[in-house]
């Protein structure tokens, strides 16, 4: 019988984000694990390997492909209302507990994730964006899994989108080099970031380190990618009000324009002992951004309990400019160029 490992195997090619080593060895840049990979040894990701001296990395296929709304990615300030078509492979760089999406990122990692083989769908780049095109999508997406173990297949559908007139995004953990930021900015519009706590400690725990995804939202945002950042709010994990201080702070520090998303979690995967999130806690969340000084901040996944936090208003005359119902626009008053029609309000975002 053939393994998930041997299956996903076939399904590589030689990749390009990496320095050459000692004997063989390969250095991976594509996230700040910066595995050094000896021959016949695999990634932390599992899914980028060495053989023979070559760098092997994820190509031709797909593990989930769909079309729905960027509000559903979130990006609430990147084309409202556009169809997006999302795609993702298998695997991550991190092991988080509470993952939502674990059976497809822990592919080699957990053995109870072995059925996600079942998911996979030969693709090529040029049939995705085809795909999208049929679909009407303005949009692709990479996600589902953690998009930078696959940068180099991203690169090559986002590549073929850009000149079809596609817009393209990540849906990250932020877990970057500035090695793979600076690839992926001629074909990257936008990145959305999970920020998932603000103690290295519990980074750590997670398979990460917090200051590479604060550097990464930095980076990003310098290099004019459109950056929104999401914090899953957790029950006695990460929602006390000195910890969403810290994070609204920081955020504000790199520009007060980044839209902050408060999402709810759900007990799921290894983390089924925390209790859901409440919608008073995401308006205490909200409530400390915009305190903090961030022009715009979103809740999400309770969509009718969250009041006006699914919408869009004027930082300056308040004014609502989008409307929304959980990932639905119902109207849109911004201009085509970004402004707001009743006080000339420049509202940051990629609007055509």
């Amino acid at each position: 019988m053939t393994t998930l490992a041997e299956k996903l195997d076939v399904l590589s090619k030689p990749g390009w984000l990496f320095e050459p080593g000692k004997d063989g060895a390969v250095r991976c840049l594509a996230c700040a694990h910066r595995c050094l990979i000896k021959p016949g040894s695999r990634g932390i990701c599992q899914m980028r390997f060495n053989r023979d001296g070559q760098l092997m990395v994820p190509w031709g296929y797909v593990a989930g492909a769909g079309v729905d709304p960027i509000e559903k990615k979130p990006f609430m300030h990147f084309l409202p209302g556009a169809e997006a078509l999302t795609f993702g492979m298998l695997g991550c760089n991190f092991h988080c507990d509470f993952c939502q999406n674990w059976v497809s990122s822990q592919a080699l990692r957990d053995p109870a994730s072995a059925g996600s083989g079942n998911y996979i769908q030969a693709a090529t780049p040029e049939e995705l964006v085809q795909r999208a095109r049929e679909a009407g999508a303005k949009i692709i997406a990479s996600s589902y899994n953690e998009p930078l173990i696959t940068t180099e297949w991203a690169v090559d559908i986002f590549t073929i989108a850009r000149r079809e007139g596609l817009r393209c995004v990540y849906v990250s953990n932020g877990f970057a080099t500035p090695e793979v930021l600076h690839a992926l900015k001629p074909v990257l519009d936008g990145y959305k970031v999970d920020l998932k706590c603000m103690t290295d400690e519990k980074y750590r725990s997670l398979g990460g380190r917090l200051q590479v995804v604060l550097d990464t939202i930095k980076l990003a945002h310098e290099l004019g990618m459109w950056v929104e950042v999401v914090t899953l709010v957790i029950p006695n994990f990460n929602d006390s009000n000195d910890e969403l201080w810290e994070m609204a702070r920081t955020l504000v520090s790199i520009s007060a324009d980044i839209p902050w998303h408060v999402t709810a979690f759900y007990p799921t995967y290894k983390h089924l002992d925390a209790e859901r999130t409440s919608a008073e806690i995401l308006q205490r969340a909200a409530d400390i951004g915009q305190e903090a000084g961030l022009r715009y901040v979103y809740a999400g996944n309770l969509p009718g309990r969250v009041g006006p936090l699914e919408n869009t208003f004027c930082p300056k005359c308040q004014q609502p400019l989008v409307r929304r119902s959980g990932y639905f626009v119902r109207e849109n008053r911004i201009t085509k160029e970004g402004f707001c029609p009743n006080c000339g309000e420049k509202i940051a975002g990629v609007w055509h």
